[in-house]
């Protein structure tokens, strides 16, 4: 998968997820957060947190490679297995409990979140790894 964005968007995306994560308690503290508009604010923090994801894995990495390409095919790859693992385990969580009122709504984020772990670990191991081989030779 090759990259779409600019390298300036990796940062920019991890800006946009970090407002996304504080926002919802920087509104509550200034009181704009209510009952009527909570699920609102709960949503928009989502969306702001699977654009920054997105932003991420999308942009052009510092010295772009083959190899960086195949690490971010890697981190998709990955982050669909351990996104069902999760899903399926709070399946079976809420079958165990008979829960019958409550949904997983946060698939897609969590997926977008595991694949930007697993992406930004795997550039970091072919840094490494680069390193290392050069460093041996």
């Amino acid at each position: 998968m090759k990259a779409l964005l600019p390298v300036y968007c990796r940062p920019l995306g991890y800006a946009v997820i970090a407002l996304g994560l504080f926002m919802p308690f920087l509104l509550m503290m200034m009181g704009r957060v209510t009952d009527a508009n909570l699920l609102f604010y709960k949503e928009c923090s989502k969306l702001l947190m699977m654009m920054g994801a997105l932003m991420i894995i999308f942009a052009l990495t510092k010295n772009e490679s083959k190899e960086i390409e195949q690490v971010r095919n890697k981190a998709v790859r990955n982050a669909i297995f351990l996104t069902v693992l999760f899903v399926f385990g709070g399946m079976l969580w809420r079958v165990a409990k008979g829960d019958l009122m409550s949904v997983d709504t946060s698939s897609f984020l969590i997926f977008l979140i595991l694949d930007v772990l697993c992406l930004e670990f795997g550039i970091k191991k072919a840094t490494v790894d680069r390193l290392f081989k050069r460093n041996g030779r």
